[in-house]
């Protein structure tokens, strides 16, 4: 495998895996170097903290992790933060299907384009529909 940023999807509860459910539906596979840790009301930042940097080490085949969160300043996104390794492991919030899906595509490319990629994927997912014609 050449070059490939891992992902490493912190949320609330079961979001993350519904994330990656809904991936592999739209890409007909499951894609490779991917984990989601899934964080409860009850669970101690800390407690969990061991288990969210072994996942990281699992999706890290060297060219670096993007770990993404659903909502800044909530308790994954405060265990996300505790990860980053500017350069190597970078991070964003306001995970959507969009923004998954934008990432997933540009994870081959720099980490700085990836990072760019997903979130004007997350923002161009954003939109009022129109009405039908």
């Amino acid at each position: 495998m050449g070059e490939m940023i891992g992902i490493l999807l912190i949320t609330h509860g079961s979001f993350g895996e519904s994330l990656i459910q809904n991936v592999c539906h739209v890409l007909n596979k499951r894609p490779p170097l991917i984990a989601q840790l899934g964080v409860a009301a009850q669970d101690d930042p800390l407690d969990i903290l061991p288990l969210a940097r072994l996942l990281l080490k699992e999706v890290d085949c060297g060219d670096g992790v993007l770990v993404m969160t659903d909502v800044f300043g909530a308790t994954p996104g405060n265990l996300a933060l505790k990860l980053l390794e500017p350069g190597h492991v970078e991070g964003v919030a306001g995970l959507s299907l969009p923004m998954l899906l934008r990432a997933l595509t540009y994870r081959e490319k720099r980490m700085e384009t990836m990072l760019q990629k997903a979130i004007s994927g997350a923002h161009d997912g954003v939109l009022k529909l129109p009405p039908l014609a």
